[in-house]
């Protein structure tokens, strides 16, 4: 066999098309209502847009530095002191990145390699898996049980062995909508500090909470700031997914650490998007805050949409997501049942099994995006609920 035969690597031989980019393209293929990828169909606020026009007119429109503008780093800083009482350096405890994936990547590459262990959640979103393989380690998961996605403490103790280096939570989680509440997340902080671990958080949602639920970093908890890498992006929080503007923070050993992989990635991105950003940081907390209460609108539209159309349905506490029960409109597995579901009722989900290691646990539940207008909610749940009457 010649190795023009098969060329990739072998670690990541069984990742293939993302189901993102799968899904997608069978919403172009069918003309299907795309509630599978999670983008909002509308854009964010009006000056955040201007700021980057602005800063374009302006000649801002060739490398910036490679940790990100001063402007952006100040900015995040200025956020993370406001919202969570976080004191950082702008110089050496911020990086900004291409979106949050980069973040992952970049930071998963630096931390954990060949021989070292990654522990993190199943549910989880496709990358993770993705960017430990590319680094060589192993990826060890505890599993969130549906309907409330608690875990076993248990189940996560044992998960811990001698070559865990890495815990990776995500907090509002993708996609289940589960927010980690304060009593979990110190049973983490706690696990952190005995096995001498060091955590890394994605909390790009972590502005879109609902029902009063609050976001709590895991930085914030006592001993966890020397040992957190916090991950955000301000796409989520502002609707602006397509720049890619994400950011790093924590203590400047590990960002150091991060800085030296990202700078060999992408190494620089979006100067002008990164002006615009450290704008809409520093736009009232009501701007989120309102957009949390629209999005906790549209996830009860979709929510009562489905139950009415014989879903099960698990209303998340937050993100973009909602995940729903196959078994009980006849599915069993949710890849096949995604996979027919364009042509049979024009719209597109995603199924979760394909976040799960232990695939049967998510294998009924398939996952839909309500970051949409609602007339867009309207149309796909009539779609669905048309799909039942013909059933």
């Amino acid at each position: 066999m010649s190795r023009l035969d098969r060329p990739l690597v072998e670690r990541m031989a069984h990742f293939g098309t993302t189901i993102f980019a799968e899904m997608s393209a069978l919403a172009i293929q069918t003309g299907a209502i795309n509630l599978g990828q999670g983008f909002p169909d509308t854009d964010g606020p009006a000056e955040v847009l201007e700021a980057a026009i602005t800063a374009m007119r302006e000649g801002h429109n060739q490398y910036p530095p490679g940790t990100g503008i001063p402007e952006l780093r100040l900015a995040i800083c200025e956020h993370q002191r406001r919202r969570y009482g976080i004191e950082l350096d702008a110089d050496t405890e911020v990086l900004v990145t291409t979106g949050a994936t980069e973040a992952i990547a970049a930071t998963l590459l630096a931390l954990a390699g060949p021989g070292d262990e990654v522990v993190t959640f199943e549910p989880y979103y496709d990358s993770y898996a993705a960017s430990i393989a590319l680094g060589g380690a192993t990826r060890r998961v505890v599993t969130l049980r549906s309907p409330d996605y608690s875990f076993d403490p248990e189940e996560l103790r044992a998960a811990v062995g001698p070559a865990t280096k890495v815990l990776l939570l995500n907090s509002p989680h993708n996609p289940t909508g589960k927010v980690f509440c304060r009593s979990e997340l110190e049973m983490i902080a706690e696990l952190c500090l005995e096995r001498d671990l060091i955590a890394v958080t994605d909390e790009v949602y972590e502005h879109l909470t609902f029902d009063g639920v609050e976001h709590i970093p895991l930085s914030t908890l006592p001993g966890m700031a020397e040992r957190t890498i916090t991950i955000s992006s301000a796409g989520k929080s502002f609707s602006f997914t397509g720049w890619k503007i994400g950011w790093v923070t924590g203590p400047a050993e590990l960002v150091a650490a991060v800085r030296t992989v990202k700078q060999f990635l992408t190494y620089v991105s979006g100067t002008p998007f990164q002006y615009a950003m450290a704008v809409a940081l520093r736009l009232p907390d009501t701007v989120t805050a309102e957009l949390a209460r629209s999005l906790q609108s549209k996830r009860d539209r979709i929510a009562t949409g489905l139950e009415d159309a014989g879903f099960v349905v698990h209303r998340p506490q937050g993100t973009y997501f909602i995940t729903a029960d196959i078994r009980s409109v006849g599915g069993v597995d949710g890849v096949e049942f995604c996979r027919e579901l364009p042509h049979r009722a024009g719209v597109v989900a995603v199924p979760t099994q394909v976040f799960y290691d232990d695939v049967d646990a998510g294998r009924p539940l398939i996952r839909f995006a309500f970051c949409k207008r609602d007339e867009v909610i309207d149309e796909a749940v009539e779609r669905l609920r048309a799909l039942g009457r013909r059933s």
